[in-house]
């Protein structure tokens, strides 16, 4: 495959543009860290809302839906799709508690929440294990997908792969913090949305496809094209659907899908102007995540299942690549080499916009964590403004080294995303929960962390075959949700002062009755936010499978969803201000 000069001088006007963007705005983001890091909490929602989508699609994003489903179908992705119902949660239910909050990280969040020196470790360990470890594990796979691409499209190695692709990443990060990352984001994500939706309809006309008819009429494509996981085969439905709807969505801690809100979800809605902008740019997102953006990874995904039918076949075609680095997620990259002249261009921009948007995110999120959780609270309490900014700089390309050197461990996406799940379960409904009940205390946190964590490095690493692998998740979660509720009962609660401060500074719905005082008023109805949450996921799904079924060709059923959609849109708009 050979890139034009068009090609090229498309892909280096967009690293300009994102380079000079950061350059613009890196005096004003200099200026504190609450403008490094929040961007002086005056985000517009549709901003805000558009760098949340732009940060989930990654360059990891695609490769791992082609994997789960040639190997899966396309029922497989409700391991993903499950995540709706804590995004839509967080929508009407935690975003205005965490603008109302104030804090500059959500980390901060927990010498609020908490007292005393327990809340305290808490803080800082977790600003060091998400912000640093388990940071750099989620940024390893979005470098792995970009290894994969370079190797596949370009032919470069592992190591000029990365760091042509970190560079310029870590350069407008670095320059202009959030506000930089915000608007690189923007045009980052329009331009991968034109490049992935243009690639589907080219691939669907190869002579190997034949068209969309064709595709979908093809023996192997066919049985990889429903919905739903076949409800005969219980090995497929439970851990397929059943335990991502029961268990997974509040039970397991992800990133940009945290039951609750959290990491940068949560940076993003505390930069919101207020409220209802936080609450607006989290539906936003979540509308555009869920409903919007799988399709033309679908579609790509099956014409891969005819042009390159088997893992050998992929072999076959790049014999340069790794053996060790063949996968089913390779097969997305493999599928754009067949793209003509400039939309090639396009599209490895639009990669590599999904690979910087993602990647200057969690910089910035993780440096956040680094020097407003552990540098500025534990290490220099009296640092200037300056001199904190210049630490996120310098972690800012720390963060960027560690990720890169453990990229090169990894072989897949979805074995990446499957650690990650693992490591989370359990700990979900301790974020849920926190808000509305009193007893919840920093032990509560601490052990369901340290639980969870080691039962995923022994059902991951020293014993993967000690149980089922459909069922390890089911597991974890069972074993490290019993064991935070035992310490929370076994452990003494927060302080009265902690608690009624709790209950001053951010006025949850309800739980806190023993601790408001007389004169404050609840804000907000919960279950007039749980309806919002419910019509939230019936628009969303609607949507996605009404999609699905236009592209199917089953015009019946995608015009009964689509009224479906639509209705429940209308009764979102009409509660919309009572909320």
């Amino acid at each position: 495959m050979q890139l034009t000069t068009l090609d090229w001088s498309i892909i280096a006007a967009f690293f300009i543009i994102s380079l000079v963007i950061g350059i613009v705005v890196s005096r004003k983001a200099g200026s504190s860290s609450a403008e490094f890091f929040l961007s002086g909490r005056n985000m517009p929602w549709w901003l805000l809302g558009i760098s949340m989508v732009a940060t989930t699609f990654s360059a990891d994003t695609p490769n791992l839906v082609t994997d789960i489903v040639r190997k899966n179908g396309v029922s497989g992705n409700w391991v993903w799709w499950a995540f709706l119902l804590t995004g839509m949660l967080t929508v009407f239910v935690y975003s205005k508690l965490w603008r109302r909050s104030g804090v500059l990280t959500d980390l901060e969040f927990y010498e609020i929440r908490y007292g005393g020196k327990s809340a305290a470790f808490l803080r800082g360990f977790r600003a060091l294990y998400l912000g640093v470890f388990f940071n750099v594990m989620i940024m390893a796979t979005v470098c792995l997908a970009a290894i994969k691409i370079g190797g596949v499209m370009l032919g470069l190695s592992e190591y000029e792969t990365l760091l042509i692709a970190s560079v310029v990443t870590v350069l407008y990060s670095s320059l202009g913090g959030l506000r930089g990352v915000l608007i690189t984001d923007f045009f980052q994500f329009i331009l991968a949305m034109v490049g992935t939706i243009w690639a589907a309809n080219v691939l669907l006309d190869l002579p190997q496809v034949g068209g969309l008819q064709n595709l979908l009429a093809n023996q192997e494509v066919a049985k990889l094209t429903n919905f739903l996981p076949d409800f005969s085969d219980t090995e497929s439905l439970i851990p397929l659907l059943i335990i991502p709807l029961a268990v997974q969505w509040w039970s397991v801690w992800y990133p940009g899908a945290e039951p609750g809100g959290g990491g940068y979800i949560a940076q993003r809605m505390l930069a919101a102007k207020d409220e209802q902008n936080a609450m607006g740019a989290t539906l936003l997102f979540n509308i555009s995540h869920y409903a919007l953006r799988p399709w033309p990874w679908i579609i790509i995904a099956l014409c891969s299942v005819i042009v390159f039918p088997n893992l050998d076949s992929i072999q076959a075609a790049f014999p340069h690549i790794d053996a060790a680095m063949i996968n089913d997620d390779l097969a997305y990259p493999a599928m754009l080499t067949f793209l003509p002249a400039g939309l090639l261009g396009l599209v490895i921009a639009s990669l590599v916009a999904a690979f910087m948007s993602t990647i200057s995110t969690h910089l910035n999120w993780g440096s956040s964590y680094v020097v407003n959780d552990f540098y500025q609270r534990f290490v220099k309490p009296d640092a200037t403004e300056k001199e904190l900014v210049m630490v996120g700089r310098v972690s800012t390309v720390l963060l960027m080294l560690f990720a890169a050197m453990f990229a090169l461990a990894l072989s897949n996406a979805l074995q990446a995303f499957g650690i990650l799940l693992q490591i989370g379960a359990g700990t979900g409904l301790i974020f849920i929960l926190r808000w509305f009940w009193w007893r919840i205390n920093a032990w509560t946190e601490i052990s369901g962390m340290v639980i969870s964590f080691i039962v995923a490095i022994v059902l991951e690493v020293i014993a993967p075959e000690l149980v089922p692998s459909n069922y390890k998740l089911l597991v974890g979660v069972g074993i490290a949700t019993m064991g935070w509720l035992t310490v929370t009962f076994l452990t003494q609660p927060e302080t009265e002062d902690t608690l009624r401060g709790f209950a001053k500074h951010v006025n949850p719905t309800i739980g806190w009755k023993n601790y408001r005082s007389a004169d404050t008023a609840v804000i907000g109805n919960l279950p007039l936010q749980i309806l919002g949450m419910f019509l939230g996921c019936v628009v969303v799904y609607t949507a996605l499978f009404a999609t699905g079924s236009f592209v199917y060709g089953n015009t019946t059923l995608a015009v009964i969803l689509t009224a479906v959609s639509v209705t429940s849109i209308g009764a979102l708009v009409s509660l919309w201000k009572r909320f």
